[in-house]
């Protein structure tokens, strides 16, 4: 048994808008035992913080560990073995910026999952929906106007967010085998994409009864289906049909928002990918038309915040970076603190994040039973969002359960 004590540290967890008093946090194994002022117990490791900043690990709600392209298409054609191999240096960055869980929305599979627990590889906890699900010529069929190539291939490829389903048979039996495989969750593609080259944003994926087939098989599974969404539309009837995590929704209405509440459905904001893609995607590979669709959505995310708030619909830390661009996930904290409190913003990638993911209690929170995903903060956050971003630089240790990952 491993204990760790970390003296005098002042907690910055999203719940206020200031820190609190100074506290000690004892650390049993893999677990937080114990929260608050003078605890004398003897440890292995006694670390003064004199008053620095604690924070829980940071959640990041929407990742793809598996793009290690910008270009998805010709990402989804590499050897299993290469993308294994990058996927593991992206998220050992990740665990270096202080992101202790992330969820991945498209790709990653089981085996990622258990090199992880096992330590094979060094990243966050890895939660995973397996393949995502698009109908055919959907976001991830990334086959163009002239390929009839089969998909088959999709689901063997490491390297490909997606696969294809026509049908509420086919869609029941991607969501059986994607469960079967250790997804935590089911992603559906249900509205067209910028990444993809035949589905403009406006249209929308899959017919309602396949929406309702994916949703009663998550049920029946004791989970949920997250969806891609961006126009209006798309997002009332994914919420609808019982849809409860809704990806991007940069064009949703107050209306659809107030809805989004009353169903308990929660938002996942992803405004620095399209940030990103605006100023590097052309000149890091973006196909044209792909580039093309990115004004569509950017705009609009920014005002989508201010309605989700407003409406007190719970939003979660998202990024869906992709290729090179991983190194930018971190400063969506800066985006949206441009238009949220800064203890909105924190809460997103802690508590809110764990409650709506289902690990209230266990992660995103510095509290006895909590798994000790730690990042303790040279400076505090709530003043200054940009401590959150520089790769780690602001974070003097870092600790996954109860292990340290950084100690500089």
């Amino acid at each position: 048994m491993t204990t760790v004590l970390l003296k005098n540290a002042r907690v910055v967890d999203g719940s206020q808008d200031k820190p609190t008093d100074l506290v000690d946090i004892l650390i049993r194994d893999e677990l937080i035992v114990e929260v608050r002022s003078g605890v004398s117990e003897h440890a292995d490791t006694i670390i003064d913080l004199a008053g620095k900043i604690v924070m829980p690990g940071l959640i990041d709600g929407h990742v793809h560990v598996i793009a290690t392209k910008l270009d998805l298409g010709a990402n989804a054609d590499l050897p299993n073995s290469l993308v294994a191999l990058r996927s593991a240096n992206i998220m050992r960055a990740m665990l270096m910026r202080g992101f202790t869980t992330v969820r991945d929305l498209g790709g990653a599979d089981h085996g990622l999952v258990e090199a992880l627990d096992e330590g094979t590889i060094i990243g966050p906890r890895l939660i995973i929906c397996g393949k995502a699900l698009s109908q055919t010529g959907g976001h991830t069929d990334y086959r163009g106007r002239f390929n009839r190539r089969s998909v088959e291939h999709y689901p063997d490829q490491l390297g490909a967010l997606g696969r294809i389903c026509d049908g509420v048979d086919e869609v029941r039996r991607a969501s059986r085998e994607e469960i079967k495989a250790g997804a935590q969750f089911i992603k559906l593609m249900a509205n067209g994409g910028v990444s993809s080259p035949t589905d403009p944003i406006a249209n929308l994926g899959f017919s309602r009864e396949e929406l309702l087939a994916a949703v009663e098989e998550a049920e029946n599974a004791q989970t949920y289906v997250a969806a891609h969404l961006y126009t209006d539309a798309a997002i009332r009837r994914a919420i609808e049909c019982g849809v409860k995590s809704i990806e991007h929704g940069n064009l949703i209405t107050p209306e659809t928002a107030k809805l989004a509440k009353e169903r308990g459905a929660f938002v996942v904001p992803t405004n620095i990918v399209y940030d990103r893609l605006a100023k590097d995607g052309a000149s890091l590979g973006l196909p044209p038309v792909s580039v093309a669709k990115i004004e569509d959505v950017r705009s609009a995310g920014f005002n989508a915040l201010k309605v989700l708030h407003e409406a007190g619909v719970t939003m979660i830390y998202g990024t869906d970076l992709l290729g090179e661009m991983h190194e930018h996930q971190s400063e969506e904290f800066v985006l949206r603190g441009e238009h949220l409190p800064a203890a909105d913003v924190i809460r997103s990638a802690t508590l809110d994040a764990a409650k709506a993911l289902g690990y209230e209690g266990k992660l995103g929170t510095v509290a006895a039973g909590a798994f000790a995903d730690l990042i303790v903060v040279d400076g505090n956050p709530l003043e200054d969002l940009s401590l959150l971003t520089g790769q780690g630089r602001h974070m003097p240790f870092i600790i996954k359960g109860g292990e340290f990952v950084k100690t500089s």
